[in-house]
Formats: structure tokens, sequence, C-alpha cells
């Protein structure tokens, strides 16, 4: 694994935010989402996001890795930051590539060629968050959480999910299509900046909504 001890996972979740461009109807979504989660966790006092794609490979693995930051960056206590898929493939190496880039210390628990097994880490981190493909009912996704899908094809074809408090829908756009191009490192940094600066936005105002009770 390449070394990320050198890069600042801090400066640059501040900076994807700061370099953040939204359109009204994608800033009142965000909105949505951390009003949804913020009026959950204060309700139960622990709430558990899941962020679904259909192969949990690149987005919804980038989603729940840049979240679980997120919750430490603002030091949220009882809030878990999960992923699945409808069908198990592998975290992708290309996710796992631009997450080192970030700072994020990826750390072999169980190797396969299938589907490899991550702890994953970042400077300061006391409990490394559990990475790999999943389905989003697997038992290591605590029931009951918010669904939030990130890709289209997922919102759509996503099965019912019963145990989902509230189901939402959070798009990006699929850096699959720029594997093994000449702008594959571009686009997933670029995905992955859009992602970490949008989690910024919703868990700055889940922050603010449960300091101001």
């Amino acid at each position: 694994m390449t070394s990320s001890k050198n890069i600042n996972t801090k400066v640059l979740f501040e900076n994807a935010k700061n370099n953040l461009f939204l359109s009204k109807k994608r800033e009142s979504l965000l909105i949505e989402i951390a009003d949804t989660i913020a009026e959950a966790y204060l309700d139960r006092q622990k709430i558990n996001i899941n962020f679904i794609c259909t192969h949990n490979s690149r987005r919804s693995q980038l989603a729940q890795v840049w979240a679980f930051f997120a919750i430490n960056y603002f030091q949220l206590p009882n809030i878990f930051s999960l992923s699945g898929g409808t069908e198990v493939t592998k975290f992708h190496r290309n996710a796992v590539k631009v997450l080192q880039y970030a700072g994020f210390e990826f750390d072999l628990d169980n190797f396969s060629h299938q589907n490899p097994k991550y702890l994953v880490s970042f400077k300061g981190c006391k409990t490394p968050l559990r990475a790999f493909s999943k389905i989003f009912e697997d038992p290591i996704n605590e029931f009951p959480y918010i669904a939030i899908t990130t890709c289209n094809n997922a919102h759509e074809s996503c099965p019912f999910i019963p145990d989902a408090i509230h189901r939402l829908h959070l798009p990006y756009s699929d850096p699959k299509i720029f594997d093994n191009t000449h702008k594959t490192r571009e686009e997933y940094l670029e995905t992955s900046n859009l992602i970490a600066g949008e989690i910024y936005f919703i868990f700055e105002e889940i922050n603010r909504q449960i300091l101001k009770i």
C-alpha cells in the first residue's frame, strides 16, 4: 500500500468544502439529508447511515469513508457510517488509491483477491473502519439505519429496504468509466473531492442542529 502519513486529511477535507460549488437544487438536497439525519439522531440518540450503490465498490465506499472521517472531525457521538450494495464485488483499487492519496491508511484485515477486507484509519483515529464490499443487509450493517443511495441505478433498482428509517438519494457520476484511461486519477480525485465536500456540508449542518438544542 502507498504510504499516506505525510498527507493531511483534515486540510483536504476542509479544502473540499471550501471549493464546493452547489446549485440551489443540490444545496436543498444536502440540507434535506442533514435535516433527516439530525432529526432521527435527536429522536433516537443514535443513528446509522448506510450508503448504498449497486456494487459497493466506489461511490458508496467513498461516501462511507468520508462520513467516517466527518463523524470524527465534528466529534459526533453515536453516529455510524455504513455501506452496502445489491451485490458483492470488491472495494475497487482505484477508490482505495484515491483515499490513500487523501491520507487514509489501509491495512489488510483479511486478504482475498475477490474481496479484500481493510481496516481504514487516519491520523488520530482511535477505532478503524472495517471496509469491504457487501450487500446492504450484511450483518455488519447494524439496523435500523437511514439508507442513502449514491448511484442512479441503485435508486431505481434497489430492493425494498424494510429496516431503513428513511431512504434518500444522493447521486454521483460513476468514475468507473475512466478506469484504465489517462484520466483515471483525475476523475477519481474529482469524485472523491466532491463527495468529501458534500459530506462536510451535510455533517456541518447536522452538527449545527445538534448543538443548538
